[in-house]
């Protein structure tokens, strides 16, 4: 059986995946369009793939150098690299009868500068095939080069001669621009930290993605701390700013690269920049019913987690409503709630009163326009978003939900509450496990969406002897109820009270305030009361402002 050519393809892999006559694999042949074929499995070239006959094996160390065919010299053009860089790098082009190039051939050297390998990347296909081997061949490009102040270490053949295109086109020399393999291939940075050493700054520009993040932190920890930087691109790869952004941005990408340290650890001018980001930090003032909290926390801020706590039937579902219905008005963004002691339309129930101003359950007061006009003011643009849980929370599934908020453009979300959503949707975790574990993956999500995030959280029960909650006591933060992750990674906690046992009726619609923790501005303290009317559904400030309802 032979397999049939295609004499355009001339020179290049046709075939791929077929059965070696020469052992037993079934699948590592590729076969050339002249019918010369490699086996990936035995490392064995044959001179004519024929599974009928005895195959004849090519004299490796011969002929190995000329298994790829002939092919030019040429510019890269889709890509902005000139015939000329490609020259510098022995990389070669196959271009088919249209004029459209259908290869490239990268060439690898031993340390002796000899030719061993050659990587085919085939275009059309985005695959790529190995002729000879590359196995102790060092870095692309790594021959090329002596000793220098700085080298430049990329993901990918095609991104270090991105590099090196755009340093020669300002300073008409080519810089040490060199490529490890491929992102797994990162333990020949190790054989060659003998080369790596003659150079006093080595600057790594791998993709931003997963896999290129990971490559950074394996090879910076082979080479050392100190001798590292690591350039921060703005497109996935050098080639892409290249070709996106032109040569001057590459050339900034990499006279900007920081030096790495390992994560978490920051010097010098990281510190700088994360300080100016910290001044640049907005803030969405707290309603004017809640005035007194942006004295101590300075108001909302994305990135951040903020804990509300008090004891059973203080309150703290009114004044997140009352928080919700002020962002609707102070911002474009949209905002999710998770409610899970309210069905939807009990939510929806209270929003439209609060806008009202009165109970949408009292005929004399309230026609169905009126009711009509509350909700499109509300609900009608459709920032709103609330989760219809249909009485119960599993597994992870609240977790996906908020982050698919999140991903619908909530900027501002909230859960009511964590107490639920811990004893319905632990996964077989139980206790201080489950807290730790859902605080770990809200903050996942904070940080990943950079959103704000309101949690509602109970409190322990009172001491006996003690003065209960529900009496008007303010909570310390040892009081709230769950691990420790929860006072640790809330940012802002705020605790108030509500005595609902006291004899005048204005008292027990008084709600005292207090910040038990400002990561933000470190204040804590007493900040401030409202007044809870039932008429109007609504909160005012103890100093005479009222909050204005949306569109008044």
């Amino acid at each position: 059986m032979r397999v049939q050519m295609n004499e355009q393809n001339k020179n290049g892999f046709v075939k791929y995946h077929l059965p070696c006559p020469l052992c037993s694999s079934s699948d590592a042949v590729s076969v050339n369009a002249d019918n010369s074929a490699y086996c990936f499995s035995c490392n064995e070239y044959i001179r004519d793939y024929n599974l009928e006959q005895e195959p004849t094996t090519i004299n490796r160390e011969h002929e190995k150098k000329d298994f790829v065919g002939q092919s030019d010299f040429a510019e890269i053009v889709d890509r902005n690299i000139k015939s000329d860089t490609c020259k510098k790098y022995g990389v070669t082009v196959k271009i088919d009868s249209m004029g459209n190039i259908t290869n490239h051939y990268y060439p690898y050297h031993d340390k002796q500068g000899a030719k061993v390998g050659t990587k085919t990347r085939f275009t059309k296909l985005k695959e790529f095939s190995i002729q000879g081997s590359t196995k102790h061949s060092g870095l692309f490009g790594e021959h090329l080069f002596t000793k220098n102040k700085y080298v430049i270490v990329t993901e990918g053949e095609l991104d270090a001669m991105a590099v090196a295109e755009a340093f020669y086109k300002r300073y008409k020399r080519f810089y040490p621009c060199v490529s490890v393999p491929s992102a797994s291939a990162t333990k020949v940075v190790l054989e060659q930290r003998d080369w790596i050493n003659k150079f006093d700054t080595v600057i790594l520009a791998f993709d931003q993605d997963e896999a290129g993040e990971a490559c950074t932190a394996a090879v910076a920890k082979m080479i050392g701390v100190g001798k590292v930087k690591v350039a921060s691109l703005p497109k996935k790869d050098s080639c892409d700013v290249l070709k996106e952004m032109g040569a001057e941005a590459l050339q900034k990408c990499i006279w900007d690269a920081q030096p790495w340290s390992p994560a978490g650890i920051v010097v010098g001018e990281q510190i700088w920049g994360q300080f100016k980001e910290r001044q640049l930090i907005e803030s969405v003032p707290y309603p004017t019913c809640l005035s007194g909290l942006n004295d101590k926390l300075k108001g909302i801020r994305h990135g951040e987690i903020t804990l509300f706590t008090s004891g059973t039937g203080s309150g703290k579902s009114t004044v997140i409503k009352e928080i919700i219905l002020d962002l609707l008005n102070k911002t474009t963004d949209k905002i999710g709630l998770i409610s899970l002691e309210e069905s939807v339309g009990d939510t929806a129930e209270k929003f439209i009163s609060m806008q009202l101003r009165k109970s949408v359950y009292n005929p004399d007061m309230v026609n169905e326009i009126e009711t009509r006009s509350a909700f499109e003011r509300v609900f009608g643009d459709e920032r709103l978003i609330l989760l219809d849980h249909a009485g119960s929370v599993s597994d992870s599934s609240l977790i996906e939900k908020i982050e698919y908020m999140a991903l619908m453009g909530c900027k501002y979300l909230v859960l009511d509450h964590i107490t639920i959503a811990v004893s319905e949707g632990s996964e077989g975790l139980s206790g201080n496990e489950a807290v730790d574990k859902i605080m770990s993956d809200l903050l996942k999500i904070v940080k990943r969406h950079n959103v704000w995030l309101g949690l509602i959280s109970h409190l322990r029960k009172s001491q006996g002897g003690t003065k209960s909650f529900e009496e008007g006591k303010l909570a310390s933060i040892d009081d709230i109820k769950g691990s420790g992750s929860i006072k640790q990674i809330s940012f802002d906690i705020i605790s108030f009270a509500r005595n609902l046992l006291a004899e005048s009726e204005s008292e027990r619609n008084v709600i005292r305030f207090r910040v038990l923790k400002s990561r933000f501005t470190g204040l804590t303290g007493s900040a401030g009361s409202a007044i809870y009317n039932h008429k109007t559904s609504r909160l005012t400030a103890t100093g005479g402002f009222d909050f204005v309802a949306i569109g008044d």
